[in-house]
């Protein structure tokens, strides 16, 4: 059955084709160029962050970073842990208004009776009272201590009292529970006795586990499920979570001044009288800290916002600033993109919004994708290109310098005339007896039709055939010199002349199999390249330029081969250093004679050979400018001035030229 397809109008709410891995490894081209590594060149993009085939940007570490920063500081800037009591602070200072008030009525209605001795009873009452309420300490703690213990005039101000004395003792208890389960809210007292119980067994099995022994964690979650809801599935799992939520009650009383933890601690311990419980918390709290040393125990904020902060609230506050901590150490660590993969989405889209979960979800599936589209391989633990990486690597280089070409710039060097042979011209003839029968299907059929006019089945006279014109098959020789001394990158000429390398082999390997590429570094020594080492080469660290030895290599490489024979060179710098009889290397800068001497002779050599030398030359100097004058004068070659933003255009335009000149002179 054939396959069926639905379109319709786009209105703005589909999702388009996204990301793939074609895409990607464009965008990663120059980074593997410039670093010669791919695993550097995946930090920079996951550093960076990327775009779509629509342009649209998917954040790099470097911005959610920042976003991550900035959502700490708007928690932090609503958050006052001064005023975790403020609220209990103000309504106990109206209670005691209100006992004032009783007072004073009270007083009032003694001595208004006309009873001498009860308002005399009632005059010292009042004042005893009074000094009380006036001596009270000004700390919170202090204030429900003496209160505690007072003799109430009001029974209404007692009774709202001890209501917000029950409010605050479940606040402290729920403070509690909170460092362990978010599955347990407006505990009753048989709950409290199965928090107990749960953390008896909880300390037990990690007993078990110091001891040997296997937890018995499957009877543990069935007993107490229902206090984690987030569902552990294991042990470990599980003590991570109370570790968090542990250390987020510790930063909290980190944060706070030394004052208001020592009010905390006086309220807990005037109204928190389970000593069990007590016990059982510190014991969990102390095994907590010594598994999870990394959990960063000691961490405070700055928390002096505007917005005064309850308990619960500063609670989900300090979790979520742990969090962000978290995240961000997992961020800034990172070394690899499937690192990235560790962050719990959605808890970051939480955190952070939809956009950043989105992006960091694309980041952590770079290597993924592309491993599955057999870009990168991983050998023994290090990411390298594979071969259909290389060529994608030399493809897009090509692809990039050829873009800044004008169409008036390529057509200046096409030429007119045509042979027979291998390679395609893209243009056509019609067909001749004793032509290669190359037929060009689409001008075959159009000229049937245009000589028959419209319709099926198509008839095909000889006449209406039309092949495609072929060159003169020709072979060059080529060998790429390419600067690799420490001049190029502080130039910012290292990356374009790489392109380069990579544009020419793939040009050469794909449009003319025939002809040969080698390459060469030199920097204070030369070194012959593999094609598949390019992509990783890097400058050296070193100084020197020893075009000496460059030259010496590129001809060896040359004189095993055949056709027409050329150096390409491209460097930045004059010739620094050179090979002694010895075999020693001689470096000195500004150039000595010797070095000039020993460098020419080689370009001797190669112009015996009949070895053109092109030179492409960064950056120029007049000392530079003197010596290459003196080169191309021996050689006949030419010399090319140019910027790095052009190197690329002269290089192929250059080579495309003076190949379709050879191809030329062997059809006439």
């Amino acid at each position: 059955m054939a396959t069926r397809f639905t379109y319709s109008r786009w209105d703005g709410t589909q999702r388009g084709f996204d990301l793939d891995a074609d895409l990607l490894f464009d965008q990663l081209t120059d980074e593997l160029l410039y670093h010669g590594d791919v695993n550097a060149a995946l930090r920079r993009m996951m550093q960076d962050g990327m775009r779509d085939a629509d342009g649209n940007r998917f954040d790099g570490l470097r911005d959610l970073m920042e976003r991550l920063r900035e959502q700490r500081q708007e928690r932090l800037d609503r958050t006052n842990l001064g005023g975790v009591y403020d609220e209990i602070a103000d309504e106990l200072a109206d209670i005691v208004d209100e006992e004032r008030h009783a007072i004073d009525n009270a007083l009032r209605d003694a001595e208004s009776s006309g009873d001498e001795r009860r308002a005399d009873a009632a005059r010292q009452t009042a004042s005893d009272r009074n000094l009380r309420l006036d001596l009270m300490p000004d700390d919170l703690a202090g204030k429900v201590r003496e209160l505690s213990a007072y003799n109430w005039e009001s029974a209404e101000a007692q009774r709202r009292f001890e209501q917000m004395l029950d409010r605050l003792r479940e606040q402290l208890m729920q403070q509690m529970v909170d460092q362990m389960s978010d599955g347990m809210q407006n505990m009753t007292p048989g709950d409290m006795q199965r928090m107990k119980d749960m953390l008896a067994s909880l300390n037990e099995m990690l007993q078990d586990r110091q001891a040997g022994r296997e937890p018995k964690f499957d009877d543990f979650m069935e007993e107490f499920g229902d206090f984690f809801p987030e569902n552990p599935e294991n042990l470990d799992e599980l003590l991570e979570q109370m570790a968090q939520r542990m250390a987020a009650m510790q930063a909290m009383l980190n944060s706070m001044s030394p004052e208001q933890r020592a009010q905390l601690q006086e309220l807990s311990d005037q109204l928190m009288d389970d000593m069990d419980l007590q016990w059982q918390m510190q014991q969990l709290g102390e095994n907590l800290q010594q598994m999870f040393p990394d959990m960063n125990w000691g961490r405070s904020y700055d928390a002096q916002g505007q917005d005064p902060t309850g308990f619960s609230q500063a609670m989900q506050t300090m979790q979520e600033l742990g969090e962000l901590d978290q995240l961000e150490n997992l961020l800034r660590n990172a070394t690899t993109p499937g690192q990235l993969a560790e962050a719990d989405m959605d808890r970051v889209r939480d955190l952070l919004g939809d956009d950043a979960a989105r992006s960091l979800e694309r980041l952590a599936e770079l290597t993924k994708m592309l491993e599955d589209a057999g870009l990168i391989e991983n050998k023994e633990g290090r990411l390298e290109l594979t071969p259909r990486g290389l060529r994608s690597v030399g493809s897009n280089a090509l692809r990039d310098l050829f873009t800044k070409l004008t169409k008036e710039h390529v057509g200046q060097h096409q030429l007119h005339q045509f042979g027979q042979g291998h390679e395609r011209t893209y243009q056509t003839k019609p067909y001749e007896f004793g032509d290669p029968f190359q037929l060009d299907l689409h001008r075959t059929i159009r000229n049937a039709l245009r000589r028959t006019g419209s319709g099926t089945p198509v008839s095909l006279d000889p006449d209406d055939f039309e092949i495609e014109r072929t060159e003169h098959l020709t072979r060059s020789s080529t060998v790429l010199m390419l600067d690799l001394s420490m001049s190029m990158p502080m130039r910012d000429n290292f990356l374009p002349a790489k392109k380069v390398a990579m544009a020419l082999h793939h040009l050469i390997s794909t449009q003319f199999p025939r002809d040969y590429l080698g390459l060469v570094g030199f920097s204070e020594t030369a070194r012959v390249v593999a094609p598949e080492e390019l992509p990783e080469v890097s400058w050296d660290f070193v100084y020197g330029t020893n075009m000496h030895h460059g030259f010496t290599l590129a001809r060896q490489l040359l004189s095993r081969q055949t056709g027409n024979k050329q150096i390409i060179m491209i460097t930045d710098g004059e010739p620094t250093a050179h090979i002694t009889p010895r075999g020693d290397v001689y470096f000195n800068y500004p150039p000595v004679r010797e070095t000039v001497e020993a460098t020419l002779r080689e370009v001797v050599r190669c112009t015996r050979d009949q070895i053109r030398i092109n030179t492409f030359v960064l950056d120029a100097t007049m000392a530079l400018e003197a010596f290459i004058e003196k080169m191309t004068q021996i050689n006949g070659g030419r010399a090319f001035y140019t910027t790095n933003e052009a190197l690329g255009d002269y290089v192929l335009v250059d080579f495309l030229e003076r190949r379709r000149r050879m191809t030329h002179r062997r059809a006439g």
